[in-house]
């Protein structure tokens, strides 16, 4: 459990698309990693050593800062057995925790019911992006899900709505749509309790802008806008305990090179802005923020790209981590291979149960469908 009074906050960054292990922690010095990247590599010179063996690469000097701060862990050789290496069923299992079938619930709104089981605050899980992610999808668990901040609110930016009235009448009419689904059969009804859920998010969250002043200057790139409504969300003391996000694509199978830098680029200078205003505000004692990918790429190039692979990386930062570097990197020889690729040296729902338990004090075996193997980052 954090040390620290405050309710413990996670903020979950998804890395859509299969990020590329190799080329974001570096095998520098193997001469394996330059016999199968003869194209897409990381030269020599833009790679920023971690040890005499591992690099990150020049564009996430802003994370390598907070490696070296001790507030960043990475996690090697995450994955799970019998990779699909398809992003849809590859992401169905990270976010339902189901690898032999195909699973209802996602493991972020169990996070969410075992948080709140009443679900009185419908903003304890709150997702930033386009529509919900089935990671936090569950009968009965409310979830307020916002695409921008700014011009979020139920009938709040409509031009023809000129009075608060109007948009009252408005609203209870909109309720009114929802009320009869309740009882009419299981999906109509989450349909329903969803509808009326996002009426009651709606007007509380919009007035998180109005209470946000910062000296922090976000980049001008979506994750950079995601985090920061994140922190304005944070920062006004709703009750969140549960963020999440995403940004890709990280699916490089062509002209890798430009792309992956840009996407890494963007990332480490959002997450930077974003550990950077909350320590302006005094508040980032209580949150601990998760990066991970579906899976990783393959150990040989295609030429200007990379394919489907299987073991990945994940990434835990906030001031409560216990920086460093946890497991083993997945071995680049070719016996060791899975069908060309790096094998998975830990379950990613040992990450995951590390995070619930450790982080938000929650038993996670119900949560990720058993026990598995915790490490000590947090």
């Amino acid at each position: 459990m954090a040390s620290t009074k405050k309710d413990p906050v996670l903020v979950i960054l998804q890395l859509t698309g299969a990020n590329d292990y190799l080329n974001t922690i570096i095998p520098y010095t193997n001469p394996l990693y330059w016999d199968n990247r003869p194209k897409v590599n990381i030269p020599e010179e833009l790679v920023v050593p971690i040890d005499d063996e591992l690099a990150f690469r020049s564009d996430m000097e802003p994370l390598k800062d907070l490696y070296d701060q001790g507030k960043l862990a990475i996690i090697n050789g995450i994955g799970f057995d019998n990779s699909p290496r398809s992003h849809f069923r590859a992401m169905d299992i990270w976010h339902t925790c189901e690898p032999d079938r195909i699973g209802t619930e996602g493991w972020v709104g169990k996070v969410i019911r075992d948080l709140d089981p009443s679900g009185e605050n419908v903003l304890k899980g709150v997702n930033f992006g386009q529509g919900l992610p089935r990671a936090m999808t569950m009968r009965g668990v409310p979830v307020t899900s916002v695409n921008h901040l700014a011009t979020y609110g139920v009938f709040s930016s409509v031009s023809g709505i000129k009075s608060a009235e109007e948009r009252t009448q408005l609203l209870d009419s909109f309720a009114r749509m929802y009320a009869p689904a309740i009882g009419t059969g299981p999906t109509m009804e989450y349909l329903g309790q969803t509808g009326l859920d996002a009426l009651r998010g709606a007007d509380i969250i919009k007035t998180a802008p109005q209470q946000y002043s910062s000296t922090v200057e976000y980049p001008t790139n979506a994750i950079a806008t995601s985090l920061k409504d994140v922190a304005q969300v944070h920062l006004a003391g709703l009750g969140t305990q549960v963020f999440y996000t995403s940004h890709g694509p990280f699916d490089t199978h062509f002209n890798q090179g430009g792309s992956h830098t840009k996407l890494w680029q963007d990332i480490s200078g959002a997450v930077d802005s974003f550990f950077a205003d909350l320590r302006e505000h005094d508040a980032g004692d209580n949150i601990v923020m998760m990066l991970f990918s579906e899976f990783g790429r393959r150990v040989r190039d295609n030429g200007t790209g990379t394919d489907h692979g299987a073991a990945g990386v994940a990434f835990v930062i906030g001031d409560q981590v216990k920086g460093g570097m946890y497991g083993a990197y997945p071995s680049l020889k070719p016996e060791d291979l899975t069908q060309g690729d790096l094998a998975p040296s830990y379950d990613f729902r040992g990450f995951y149960s590390t995070l619930v338990d450790r982080w938000l004090g929650l038993d996670a075996v119900p949560i990720v469908g058993g026990k598995f193997e915790q490490m000590a980052f947090v």
